[in-house]
């Protein structure tokens, strides 16, 4: 996405109403799942399944508008969530993503939080970049020639492909069969935007 692509992006993440924000943050969030569980499985800590929890009642309450949800008490359960603050590894930095994501959601839901569709965003790009860095990236690599590899990568490219493909859904209808493709669509298949999945 280049730098003008991205400019128009933001801005159509910024005219959106709070409610498509908040449906295009949850997708984003399904589709980072798979790198929490993946740590979860291979640190033996964390609960994807308390995750899980925290990100269905937050799809609920975009189904059902009058549902009557303790956010603050969902942001504590979330931060109990959270790798520990010693684990530096890459896993673990990629589920603390999946939390920070999730936690800037439960903001946003809890009051206004306008700068948090573009925050999830930019996590979800970050952790793309960290995995191509991590795999493909050189020793000897220069800014220009780490930044044209980032340009060019088939996963930097899906990861932006993606998020358009979800801003488009939701600047759509989002009445509830809208919100249930959005929902299929995060989780895409159960395959993360590192292209990894638990099976």
């Amino acid at each position: 996405m280049n730098q003008s692509t991205r400019q128009g992006f933001k801005t159509r993440l910024r005219h959106l109403s709070r409610r498509q924000q908040l449906a295009f943050m949850a997708a984003l969030c399904e589709r980072l799942v798979p790198n929490y569980a993946l740590y979860a499985q291979m640190a033996g800590w964390g609960d994807v399944q308390a995750l899980r929890v925290v990100l269905d009642l937050v799809w609920e309450t975009l189904q059902v508008r009058e549902a009557r949800i303790d956010f603050a008490r969902q942001a504590e359960k979330l931060a109990e969530l959270e790798p520990p603050g010693d684990d530096d590894s890459f896993g673990a930095r990629r589920a603390t993503e999946t939390v920070v994501a999730l936690a800037a959601v439960l903001d946003a839901l809890q009051g206004e939080a306008a700068e948090a569709p573009l925050e999830v965003s930019q996590v979800s790009r970050s952790g793309v970049q960290a995995f191509i860095e991590m795999t493909e990236g050189r020793e000897d690599d220069d800014a220009e020639r780490n930044a044209a590899r980032l340009r060019e990568h088939p996963l930097m490219a899906e990861e932006q492909e993606f998020q358009e493909a979800v801003l488009n859904e939701v600047e759509a209808e989002l009445g509830r069969d809208g919100l249930k493709a959005l929902r299929r669509l995060g989780r895409n298949e159960g395959v993360s935007n590192l292209g990894l999945s638990l099976d």
